[in-house]
């Protein structure tokens, strides 16, 4: 038994100002420290058989959950190897991630079909190390809109195939699509018999209308919203007219880069606060220095923190799942627990997984955070591990 003590535990609806967590693999127990003895004995431990970690009043949250994560460490989900999971999954662990979806992009269809192999591989033998643990896959192109296709490239573009994903279903957790460019909404209605996997449009064209017409038939998901769709205009709604219409979940790249700050603080306020969802479309450099790097065999320039090609098309980000949090809780007036659920409790619940991950509740797995009141990572947990 471990027991994480005199921390702030940020739980999903409230927090514990002075509070003490214990766990195992699974969350044990929580309260206030004023509780703790009284906890120890009704579990019939001893001191001896309970090792403490010291929080000195630091942040305790759950463990960050990352849907949409291309790469980071210098490797990315398209290089097709284990070796590139592996430096994938250590290095997000780091900025605290401890669940993520392995997110893939425009290629050729064999570059697809290998990286899924990867992951299916990983997922069939899962780490029991301190590193983030695969939940499945973002399929993030190749059924996109050519005309919002940002940094992927537009000649491995193909409209939506069933058969190309088909013997993936088993991992695949989310799919984006641009829904203009199926035919009939064919490919929808086939994923109607798939619930686990989450439809979700981006990189599109699409029209309020047919945003509209594509929840209504079960495309309830948004690829980091404002970026690589139409802007919000008055006449023309958009997707963005789309989702304040409709209860969407929508993805936000929160670097103040891709979306402006401004809007952080608007966008919680219009948007239900368990529908928003904190991504970090991390691409391989991730968490190195400013420089030259490969993103689906085009040059990608770092620099500030901002990832371009040379056009200056935006190109994936080098952002952090603790940054992003951070970025949210200076824009915004929300409370702590309820920045920390937009990047752990309602991730998990888009893939459906939330009665496992992305909280605090007791029987929960132990996947937990501690930070400082910068959004420093300390100390990060999964599996108890």
């Amino acid at each position: 038994m471990r027991a994480i003590i005199n921390g702030k535990i940020l739980l999903e609806d409230q927090w514990i100002e002075d509070g003490y967590l214990m766990f195992t693999d699974k969350i044990v127990a929580f309260g206030p420290m004023t509780n703790y003895e009284v906890e120890m004995d009704k579990l019939g431990l001893t001191e001896r058989d309970v090792e403490v970690i010291e929080a000195r009043g630091r942040l305790v949250g759950p463990g960050f959950v990352d849907i949409h994560v291309h790469g980071a460490g210098g490797s990315d989900t398209m290089d097709g190897t284990q070796e590139a999971i592996e430096t994938l999954s250590s290095t997000i662990f780091q900025s605290g991630v401890t669940r993520f979806l392995a997110t893939t992009m425009t290629m050729p269809s064999d570059s697809i079909k290998r990286a899924l192999a990867i992951v299916k591989a990983r997922m069939e033998n899962p780490s029991t190390q301190k590193t983030a643990r695969l939940l499945g896959v973002h399929l993030e192109g190749p059924f996109i809109n050519v005309a919002k296709k940002g940094a992927q490239n537009g000649n491995y573009v193909v409209p939506p195939n069933f058969e190309l994903i088909k013997p993936y279903l088993d991992i695949i957790k989310i799919i984006t699509i641009a829904p203009e460019n199926d035919a009939n909404f064919d490919f929808i209605e086939k994923m109607k018999a798939y619930p686990n996997v989450k439809l979700s449009i981006g990189h599109t064209n699409s029209d309020f209308e047919t945003a509209m017409s594509a929840f209504e038939n079960g495309v309830t998901h948004i690829t980091h919203c404002f970026n690589a769709m139409p802007p919000l205009h008055h006449r023309e709604p958009g997707v963005i007219g789309a989702l304040l219409s409709e209860p969407f979940t929508a993805e936000l790249i929160a670097d103040e880069i891709h979306v402006h700050k401004g809007l952080f603080k608007g966008l919680s306020r219009c948007v239900d606060r368990d529908k928003l969802v904190l991504i970090t479309d991390s691409m391989r450099a991730g968490g190195l220095a400013d420089g030259h790097y490969d993103l689906g065999g085009q040059d990608v320039i770092v620099k500030d923190g901002s990832c371009r090609l040379k056009d200056g098309t935006l190109a994936g980000s080098v952002l952090t799942m603790n940054k992003a949090v951070q970025n949210f809780a200076k824009n915004t007036d929300l409370p702590l627990y309820e920045i920390f659920n937009l990047a752990s409790l309602n991730p998990a619940k888009v893939i459906g997984v939330d009665g496992q991950y992305g909280s605090l509740n007791i029987g929960k797995v132990a996947d937990i955070n501690i930070l400082d009141e910068q959004f420093n990572v300390i100390q990060t947990f999964a599996d108890g591990i």
